[in-house]
């Protein structure tokens, strides 16, 4: 079984001057020599880097106190989710599963093999606390697939302990920067090793990159000296890799808004997968609100993109979503249900309710991530990426796609707040019962839709769009406090009837029922005037 380490760190360069007093610094009372560990690790990813163009790494490491494969996911600058398996020759299948969004139908195979002498030391507080822990590396890079390059560096790090004061690698910076160590021009040692191993042409292409990016920087009068070190790192890793990186000019057109909108969730998508994989919390919820984000964009700027391609995707992500709703709807469903009967008074609680709550709960939450994860491994799936990855290298630009973004965005916008508008008004005619149930549920997905064209927009048009994306929000919620007690009750009735066939006296369940109908119907009696407060404040 995997286990998980957050990792907080800071890399620098040194000449071989080695690491500086830092006794006195941070709150460090000692400092403690481990002696030098000898480390070697094989690195694996695709033949075309995608791993190393999304910072992510995969090892198979000997050596040292933590042997083993080690699979490194982004969370931050400096910040990394690294994930634990035992020493075993293959790629182990929990760590391929969780990189099989990136890697799809590609081969793992060996790509640079480092090997370090690591001389480390445990930085103390005066009650013998591990603060930090601070090594000098002395790395030899070889290169497996690609080339046979070699390079040898010496490097630096400082990593904070678990549970630790981030504040303490602040401090501990400003010491080492003013012992002369600089803070390092790579994001990782194997973002180094491609660099410094790659064939001597793609290296050129690729200084010449980190070169762009920094005159680029210069001009706007932002290029301080850790982004221009940070941009020759990563320009060298995507000079190789399969990622697809984000255009370098400011959005223009109402066509470069909606594509940096589509870029950015389609990444999240991508992000978010190891997450869901690891069922961490909220991550099935954010991939779905990706995909829902994604789905919208295409339909709200129809006269911007093809529809003949994005009408296809969409039924695709339509899928994903309902996919990722099975379990997610369950679960709020679940603690909401929880909350209600916990509200009760004991003498109203009758038969084994909670009991028969949480075996509800629990047998449909396994059943769901069972399905889910057999989601994230189908062809289907990977597919859907596939296609997201072509749209955005090519995406299907209509005419209006050069248009002023002011102008075209807003008629979007505008065009999707009428539709909300008719659907509000329309349930709010419709006598109480299933017809208004559902023509209430209709009205909060197009709000939903609205708020995202409306996001897509706020670069381009600010306050207004903002303020509609904030309005359209509220709405949502409210709508969707209604259609969560829907949800509630069909739920109420169908536990009602299986207690009732046990046996169990149905009372709980029908006083929770009428709990939830006037939860409803107050919802219903707030939002005629909560409708025209939004009405009246928006305007794009």
């Amino acid at each position: 079984m995997a286990e998980t380490k957050r990792e907080i760190e800071r890399k620098y360069e040194s000449d071989d001057s080695g690491l500086p007093d830092l006794t006195g610094v941070a709150g460090v009372a000692s400092v403690l020599d481990q002696g030098v560990a000898e480390l070697d690790a094989i690195y694996y990813d695709t033949s075309d880097l995608r791993l190393a163009a999304a910072s992510i790494t995969l090892r198979r490491r000997t050596g040292g106190s933590d042997a083993g494969w080690h699979l490194k996911l982004p969370v931050a600058a400096g910040v990394r989710d690294e994930i634990r398996a035992p020493l075993s020759d293959a790629v182990p299948d929990e760590l391929a599963g969780l990189v099989r969004s990136r890697v799809r139908e590609g081969q793992l195979v060996p790509v640079v093999r480092l090997r370090s002498a690591r001389d480390v030391r445990l930085l103390l507080d005066a009650e013998g606390r591990l603060l930090a822990e601070a090594s000098v590396d002395a790395v030899r890079a070889d290169r497996l697939f690609g080339g046979e390059g070699r390079a040898q560096w010496t490097e630096i790090e400082v990593e904070l302990a678990d549970g630790g004061d981030p504040a303490v690698l602040d401090k501990l910076d400003k010491r080492l920067r003013k012992s002369g160590v600089r803070p390092s021009k790579s994001a990782s040692k194997l973002a180094r090793a491609l660099a410094e191993t790659a064939p001597r042409k793609k290296r050129a292409r690729a200084k010449a990159a980190a070169e762009g990016d920094e005159a680029k920087a210069a001009a706007k009068g932002k290029g301080d000296a850790k982004r221009k070190s940070d941009a020759k790192g990563k320009a060298a890793v995507e000079a190789e890799g399969a990622g697809h990186k984000a255009p370098d000019r400011e959005p223009v057109t109402a066509g470069d808004h909606v594509l940096a909108y589509v870029r950015a969730q389609r990444d999240a998508i991508l992000a978010l997968d190891p997450a869901v994989r690891q069922d961490t919390e909220d991550a099935v919820h954010d991939m779905r609100v990706a995909t829902r984000r994604l789905r919208s964009t295409f339909r709200s700027f129809r006269k911007v993109l093809d529809r003949d391609v994005t009408d296809p995707i969409g039924v695709e992500l339509k899928w994903l979503a309902g996919e990722l709703g099975v379990g997610r709807d369950q679960e709020v469903l679940a603690e909401r249900l929880g909350e209600g009967l916990d509200g009760l008074p004991s003498t109203l609680v009758s038969g084994p309710v909670g009991e028969r709550l949480q075996t509800w709960a629990k047998a449909q939450h396994h059943g769901s991530r069972r399905r889910l994860l057999g989601v994230l491994d189908s062809a289907r799936y990977l597919t859907l990426l596939d296609a997201l990855d072509a749209f955005v290298a090519q995406p299907p630009l209509r005419p209006a796609a050069e248009g002023k973004p002011a102008k075209v965005l807003a008629k979007a916008v505008r065009a999707d707040l009428g539709k909300v508008s008719d659907l509000v008004e329309q349930a709010l005619e419709a006598p109480p019962g299933r017809d208004r149930d559902e023509g209430l549920h209709e009205a909060r997905k197009k709000a939903k839709r609205t708020r995202y064209a409306a996001e897509t927009a706020t670069p381009a048009i600010g306050r207004p769009a903002k303020a509609l994306a904030k309005s359209m929000k509220s709405l949502q919620s409210l709508l969707g406090e209604h259609q969560d007690s829907v949800m509630a009750r069909q739920t109420l009735r169908e536990l009602s009837a299986v207690a009732h066939a046990a046996g169990e006296s149905a009372f709980t369940y029908g006083l929770l029922y009428g709990r939830e109908e006037r939860r409803a119907e107050l919802v219903e009696l707030e939002l005629p005037a909560a409708w025209e407060r939004i009405r009246g404040a928006t305007e794009v």
